[in-house]
C-alpha cells in the first residue's frame, strides 16, 4: 500500500542516487574511458620521456668528457674520462673531488633601478649608467654608525696575482645576478655581467680583469668599479619606508629605486654588538628555494662585522672571508624530467578536462527538461544538490586518484617527488571548485554543445595563457606580486599556479636529488596563498551557484533572503490570498452564465477556511512583456476555476488559446502575473515545493533517459512518491502492464530503442504512478493508434478515480470519452464550461443537414429546406454540398426524411445526411464567437 505522506529527504535522495548508479551502470564503459584518459596521458608522457632519455639525457654532450689516450706509447689509446677532458658544459657532470672555491659577492641592483640621493648627484646617472649603490644605516648611536659606515668598505683596490682569493676578499664585490642552486660554479661569475667592486670613490682606470678557475671550468672577468654611497637614517621605519617603496613600485614619475641593504646598529656600542639586517629577498630561483635567496648574504654580515671590529681594535683588524665552496660530489648526468617541465600546462589540461564533463551533463538535464521534470514529480531542490555533487565529487576523485597512481607507477618524477597526501589535498580542493564552478555557470547554458565550446574553450585557454602569460610573469621579477595574488584569483591559473610549484620542485629534486614536498614546507612555499585562494573561491562559488539554482528554479525574487528580515516582511493581509474579485461593470451574455457560476463558485471557496476541491484557480493571469515594439501578450485574462478530486476536467482551445500558459503556471514553470493557484490548500506561488510531492505531469513532449529502460523509470519514479519495498515492485509491474509495456522485454528494453507511442504511453505510466492527487496531461495520447489510445484511455479513466485531472487535447473523442466537464478556452478566457451533453445542449440544439446536388438545383435545395425549418440557417457551401443547421425544437427527423424523397422525385441527390450535434460543432461555433466577442473586447 503506498503511503499518502510525501517522501522525506533520504527516500528522494535514495531515488535520484540509485536512478544516477543505474544511468552509470548502463554507461559503464563511459565511465571506464573517462578514468583511463590519465593512464593514456602518462603513457604519452612516458613515451615523450623515453625519447629524450635516448636523445638527450644519454648523449655524450651531457656527460663527462672523454677522451682517447695513448698512456704506454705502443700505438693504442684507452678511454679516459675526467674534467680535464671535457668541455665547460660537460664539466658540470664530472666528478669534482675538490670543487673551486668562489670569491663571496653581494647583490646590488641593475644599474637602471639603483636609487640614488639627490644630494649627492642626479638623474643623469640613470642614462650614464653610474650610479651608485646605496646602503642605508641607522640605529641608536649616530656618531658609531658613521665611523662603521666608513669602515665598511674598502678606499684601495689591491691586486696580487699570486693570490688571486685573497686579493678579491680584501675587497667588496658584487653581481646584479641571482644566486644559483649549487655553487660548483658561481652564477653571478660565469654569466655575462660583469662583476662590480664597491669603493667610496671610483678612481680613474678602475677596470681590469683577471681569470679564475681551471680548464674546463675557467672563466676572464670584467672587474668595475661602482660608487658605494653609504646614508643614515634616522629611524628603522624610515629604512624599511625606503626598502619598500624603492623596490620596483618607483616613485611618483615611475622610476625603481632599489637599496643594496639596509644595518640597524640598534644599541651597538664598545661592550655590545646587535645588528639587524635588510637584504633582497625579492630575487629568487626558479623554484624560490632558500639557498638561492641567501647565497649573497653571508657577504654582508662579513663586511658589518669587519667594520665592527675596525671600530674596536683599528683598521688592521680584519676577519676575512675569502671564499666559499660547495661540498665534493660524484659524477652525474643530464636527468631533464619532461612531466616537471611540461607538467603545469600538461596536468591543468588533464584536471580540467572533467569540467566539459560535468557541465555538459548538468546542462543536458536542464535542456532536455530533466531537471525539472524530476522536480514536478517531488525531487527537491537538497536531494538533488546533495547526491549530483556527491556523484560528480565520487567520479572527480577517482579521476585524480587514477591519476596520482598511474603517474607514480610508470616513474613520472611530477608525482614522485612531492608528497602524496599534499598533491591529493591540493587536487582535492580543485576539483571541488571545478564542480561548483560547473553549477554556477549551467545556469547560464541552455544549450550542450554552447556550454561544451565554452568549457573546452576554458580549458585549453587556462593551459596556453598559463605558459605563455603567466608563467613569464611569475618568474619575471619586475612583476607585482600582488598582480600575482589578483591573476591567481581566476580558478585556472589558480590551478596552474600549484602544479607549477609541484612541477618546479619536482624538476629540481630530480637534478639535485633534494627531498619532496612536504607538508611541512608549506607555510615556506607559495602554495600556501593558492590553498586559501581555492578554498575560499569553492565555498563563494557553490553558494552562489545554489542561490542563483534556487531563484532560478522557484521563479523568487533575487533579493527574496531579505525577506526574512522584518523590514522586508508584509502585513498579515498582505500575505493572504486574494478572497474575491473586483468585476467591472460589463454587459454579460446569457449564454455565458456557466462561465460566472464558475466564477462565484471560486470566489466562495475562497472565503473558507479549508475545501475539498483539489485545485482552484482564482483569477489566474499571465502577461508576457512585448518585445521588439509589439504589445504585451496576454495569454491568459483571469481563469477561476475549481476542480474536485475524482474529476478529469479537459482544457479544450485552438493553439494559442493560453492553454499551455495555464499548464505551465499550474507546474511552477511559469509564475502568474496576477491571482493565485490552490492545490490542495497549497499556494502555487509560494508552496511549489509541496505541491510537486502530491503532482503527477505527463508533457506535450517526452522528457525521458535515453538509456534507462521503462521499469528503471517507473523505479524512480516511484520512490519520489514514497513508494518502498514490495509496494513499489507491484505499483511498478502494474503501471507497466496497464499501458502494454510489461511482456516481450520491452519494459527492461532502453528508452531510446522505443517507438514515439511506447514513449508516449511510459510517459502516462509516469504521471500516474504512486497516485498523486493531481494529475496534468498534455494530449496525452498524441501519436497513439487507435487500440493503444482507447487502452490509454481506460487507464486514465480508472486513475481519476483517486485524484483531479486536467488534461488538455484536440480530440473531441477523447474529451467525451475521458472527462467529466469541459471548458473551452479561447484568447486567454474560458468561454464555457460544463459537461460534453450540457455544451452540446446548450451550444448545439440543431441537427446538421447536408446535402449533395447539382449546381443548377442548389435553389431548390434550399427551398426544400426552408419548407422543413424556416428558422434553418446554411452554414457550408462549396460546389453543389451545401449544409444546414436546423433547430431541433422545430422539426421532427421523419418530416426531413418525407422532405427529401419528396426532393428526390423532382431532381437528381447525389449524396444527403442528417447528424445530431457534435462537440466539435460546439467547439467551432463557441471558438469563432469567441474570438469575435474578444476582437470587440
Amino acid at each position: 500500500m503506498a503511503d499518502s505522506s510525501p517522501a522525506s529527504f533520504l527516500t528522494r535522495a535514495n531515488a535520484i542516487l540509485r536512478k544516477n548508479l543505474t544511468y552509470q551502470k548502463r554507461n559503464i564503459w563511459s565511465n571506464v574511458r573517462l578514468i583511463m584518459i590519465p593512464f593514456y596521458l602518462c603513457i604519452v608522457l612516458v613515451c615523450i620521456q623515453a625519447l629524450v632519455d635516448s636523445q638527450v639525457n644519454k648523449s655524450v654532450d651531457y656527460q663527462c668528457g672523454c677522451k682517447c689516450i695513448d698512456k704506454i706509447g705502443n700505438g693504442k689509446c684507452e678511454m679516459v674520462c675526467g674534467i680535464e677532458y671535457s668541455t665547460r658544459d660537460q664539466g658540470v657532470f664530472c666528478a669534482i673531488p675538490k670543487p673551486q672555491p668562489w670569491p663571496p659577492l653581494i647583490l646590488i641592483p641593475r644599474p637602471q633601478a639603483r636609487a640614488f640621493d639627490s644630494s649627492f648627484t642626479d638623474d643623469s646617472c640613470r642614462r650614464k649608467n653610474t650610479c651608485p649603490v646605496t646602503i642605508l644605516f641607522t640605529g641608536n648611536n649616530q656618531s658609531l654608525g658613521a665611523i662603521m659606515s666608513r669602515n665598511l668598505l674598502t678606499r684601495s683596490f689591491i691586486m696580487n696575482s699570486s693570490d688571486l682569493l685573497f686579493s678579491l676578499a680584501n675587497n667588496v664585490l658584487a653581481t646584479t645576478y641571482k644566486g644559483s642552486a649549487t655553487n660548483y660554479i658561481d652564477a653571478g661569475i660565469v654569466s655575462d655581467l660583469s662583476i662590480y667592486n664597491i669603493q667610496p670613490r671610483c678612481p680613474t682606470m678602475s677596470n681590469f680583469s683577471f681569470s679564475l678557475g681551471q680548464s674546463p671550468l675557467n672563466f676572464t672577468k670584467e672587474m668595475r668599479c661602482v660608487q658605494g654611497l653609504n646614508l643614515w637614517r634616522n629611524s628603522s621605519i624610515e629604512v624599511n619606508d625606503e626598502l619598500f617603496k624603492g623596490y620596483q613600485k618607483g616613485n611618483s614619475n615611475g622610476m625603481v629605486h632599489e637599496i643594496v641593504s639596509g644595518y640597524d646598529l640598534l644599541d651597538t656600542n664598545k661592550t655590545n654588538y646587535n645588528v639587524n639586517i635588510w637584504y633582497n629577498a625579492t630575487y629568487k630561483g626558479v623554484s624560490g628555494n632558500k639557498p638561492f635567496k641567501l647565497v649573497r648574504v653571508p657577504r654582508l654580515v662579513n663586511l658589518v662585522s669587519n667594520a665592527y671590529l675596525q671600530y674596536l681594535k683599528g683598521p688592521g683588524t680584519k676577519m676575512l672571508f675569502e671564499f666559499v665552496k660547495e661540498m665534493p660530489k660524484q659524477e652525474t648526468r643530464l636527468r631533464l624530467d619532461i612531466a616537471s617541465l611540461i607538467g603545469p600546462t600538461f596536468f591543468t589540461w588533464v584536471i580540467l578536462l572533467l569540467l566539459p564533463v560535468i557541465l555538459t551533463s548538468l546542462v543536458y538535464e536542464k535542456q532536455q527538461r530533466l531537471r525539472i521534470i524530476m522536480k514536478m514529480h517531488g525531487l527537491g531542490d537538497g536531494p538533488y544538490w546533495v547526491i549530483s555533487y556527491a556523484y560528480f565529487l565520487a567520479i572527480s576523485t577517482l579521476y585524480i586518484i587514477c591519476l596520482m597512481i598511474f603517474g607514480s607507477a610508470i616513474g613520472l618524477k611530477f608525482f614522485l617527488l612531492n608528497d602524496f597526501t599534499f598533491q591529493f589535498i591540493f587536487y582535492f580542493l580543485c576539483i571541488n571548485l571545478q564542480i561548483s564552478i560547473a553549477f554556477l555557470v549551467s545556469s547560464a547554458f541552455s544549450k550542450v554543445e554552447t556550454a561544451s565550446v565554452a568549457a573546452y574553450l576554458y580549458v585549453f585557454g587556462s593551459g596556453l595563457l598559463g605558459t605563455f602569460l603567466f608563467q613569464f610573469m611569475l618568474e619575471g621579477s619586475s612583476f607585482p606580486r600582488h598582480w600575482i595574488f589578483v591573476m591567481e584569483l581566476f580558478p585556472g591559473f589558480s590551478l596552474y599556479r600549484g602544479l607549477y610549484e609541484f612541477s618546479q620542485n619536482a624538476y629540481q629534486g630530480n637534478l639535485n636529488g633534494t627531498n619532496r614536498m612536504k607538508w611541512k614546507d608549506f607555510s615556506d612555499t607559495e602554495m600556501a596563498e593558492v590553498f586559501y585562494i581555492i578554498i575560499v573561491e569553492w565555498f563563494i562559488a557553490l553558494i552562489a551557484a545554489y542561490y542563483i539554482d534556487k531563484i532560478s528554479s522557484s521563479r523568487k525574487d533575487p533579493l527574496c533572503f531579505l525577506k526574512n528580515l522584518n523590514f522586508f516582511k508584509n502585513s498579515p493581509s498582505s500575505q493572504r490570498p486574494s478572497l474575491g474579485k473586483q468585476i467591472s461593470a460589463v454587459s454579460v451574455e446569457m449564454e455565458k452564465i456557466d462561465v460566472i457560476q464558475e466564477n462565484e463558485k471560486v470566489e466562495q471557496l475562497m472565503l473558507e477556511p479549508s475545501t475539498s476541491y483539489a485545485i482552484v484557480c482564482d483569477n489566474l493571469k499571465k502577461v508576457y512583456p512585448g518585445r521588439d515594439g509589439n504589445p504585451p501578450k496576454k495569454a491568459v485574462r483571469g481563469l477561476s476555476l475549481a476542480v474536485p478530486s475524482g474529476e478529469c476536467f479537459g482544457m479544450l482551445g485552438p493553439n494559442g488559446a493560453g492553454k499551455t500558459s495555464f499548464i505551465n503556471m499550474m507546474t511552477g514553470l511559469q509564475k502568474p502575473t496576477s491571482g493565485t493557484g490552490l492545490v490542495h490548500g497549497l499556494d502555487i506561488c509560494n508552496d511549489m515545493d509541496k505541491v510537486y510531492t502530491s503532482m503527477g505531469v505527463c508533457p506535450q513532449h517526452d522528457l525521458l533517459w535515453e538509456t534507462l529502460t521503462g521499469r528503471d523509470h517507473l523505479l524512480f519514479y516511484g520512490r519520489l512518491k514514497n513508494l518502498k519495498g514490495s509496494d513499489l515492485n507491484q505499483a511498478v509491474e502494474e503501471s507497466l502492464k496497464s499501458v502494454n509495456l510489461f511482456h516481450g522485454g520491452v519494459a527492461d528494453k532502453p528508452a531510446g530503442k522505443y517507438s514515439g507511442g511506447m514513449k508516449r504511453r511510459l510517459s502516462v505510466a509516469i504521471s500516474l504512478i504512486g497516485s498523486p492527487k493531481v494529475v496534468y496531461m498534455d494530449e496525452p495520447s498524441t501519436g497513439l493508434d487507435p487500440a493503444s489510445r482507447m487502452n490509454l484511455w481506460t487507464v486514465i479513466k480508472r486513475a481519476k478515480k483517486n485524484s483531479a485531472i486536467i488534461l488538455t487535447t484536440h480530440s473531441m473523442e477523447e474529451a467525451e470519452f475521458l472527462c467529466d466537464r469541459l471548458g473551452i478556452f479561447v484568447d486567454g478566457r474560458l468561454q464555457c464550461i460544463g459537461n460534453p451533453k450540457e455544451l452540446k445542449g446548450r451550444y448545439g440544439g440543431f441537427y446538421v443537414l447536408t446535402m449533395t446536388t447539382a449546381s443548377e438545383h442548389e435553389k431548390d435545395v434550399e427551398m426544400l429546406v426552408q419548407d422543413v425549418s424556416p428558422n434553418a440557417k446554411k452554414i457550408y457551401h462549396i460546389a453543389g454540398t451545401q449544409k444546414f443547421e436546423i433547430p431541433k425544437e422545430e422539426v421532427r427527423i421523419s418530416e426531413v426524411f418525407q422532405a427529401v424523397e419528396k426532393a428526390k422525385s423532382n431532381f437528381k441527390v447525389f449524396a444527403w445526411g442528417l447528424v445530431n450535434t457534435t462537440l466539435e460543432d460546439v467547439f467551432i461555433k463557441v471558438a469563432k464567437t469567441g474570438q469575435a466577442f474578444n476582437v470587440f473586447s
